[in-house]
């Protein structure tokens, strides 16, 4: 039985950009034995998107529309789009161009691989970036070096669009933070749940303020904000279960039934020992 992966794109003003964005979200190629599902989440646009989007329900039934009938920020369209994804593995895909979905192969295979419960890109390990903005890098630093300092990983790019989860961490996040801070709650949360984290070079493609970028100064003091909140204010969570793959390739089962296969190869291997 194929595995399906939720794509979650959170959607603001971005009518001459989203077109482009759902074909190459079309195009790429996925992995073997996943289906796409793609949930698209409107944050109350004002420039024709919804319009758009509008046209692409008579279009795609298939697709998953959502609108917000006011702006909640990135924060609450990807809280809208994780609620709304029914799928095995759910992505967060921006819908500015500025990340490619070429890059979906190495972001899932840590994850079908079962090494992982979550997996985050990353633009500073290797791969081809646009340079842009110094002092937007030298905060993005900042950030991500204080969140390691206070959750214990070793990540170099925190603020990366692409996050990937497994359904069962994606149902234990509980995203509340409106606009950018998700990105260091979502890590912060990922970290008290003892969740297998990978982070995988990917492509950036920047955008400039002139061509549409919204992120700014403010959002940096609210992400230093989350920082300090969702790692020193709240408590560690039980362990994520880790989806365990079956040796026929069917799919993940749950980690409950692996237990208990394990249990029964240990009972079974030491009842070999006692007849030896």
């Amino acid at each position: 039985m194929a595995q399906v992966l939720s794509i979650v794109i959170p959607v603001y003003n971005e009518r001459d950009l989203l077109p482009q964005v759902l074909e190459r979200v079309e195009q790429v190629e996925l992995p073997s034995g996943l289906e796409r599902q793609v949930v698209i989440v409107d944050d109350g646009s004002t420039d024709g998107t919804r319009d758009i989007l509008r046209g692409l329900i008579r279009e795609r039934p298939d697709y998953i529309i959502h609108f917000h009938e006011q702006n909640q920020g990135k924060g609450g369209g990807v809280r809208t789009g994780l609620k709304l994804a029914t799928g095995d593995i759910v992505l967060i895909q921006d819908a500015d161009l500025e990340y490619n979905p070429r890059d979906y192969k190495q972001l899932l295979t840590p994850i079908l691989e079962n090494k992982a419960d979550a997996v985050f890109g990353s633009r500073f390990i290797g791969d081809s970036r646009r340079v842009l903005y110094f002092w937007h890098s030298v905060a993005n630093k900042m950030l991500t070096t204080l969140s390691n300092m206070l959750s214990n990983l070793n990540l170099t790019d925190m603020e990366c669009c692409y996050k990937v989860f497994t359904r069962e961490l994606a149902d234990r996040l509980d995203i509340t933070e409106p606009r950018f801070g998700l990105e260091p709650e979502m890590t912060a949360k990922v970290a008290k749940l003892n969740a297998r984290l990978y982070e995988v070079p990917v492509s950036y493609d920047g955008r400039t303020y002139a061509e549409g970028k919204k992120i700014t100064w403010k959002d940096g003091v609210s992400a230093l904000r989350c920082i300090l909140k969702y790692n020193l204010l709240t408590a560690r969570q039980p362990a994520v279960a880790p989806r365990v793959q079956q040796v026929t390739g069917t799919g993940p089962i749950p980690i409950a039934e692996h237990t208990r296969h394990t249990q029964q190869q240990d009972n079974s291997d030491r009842d070999v020992k006692k007849a030896a």
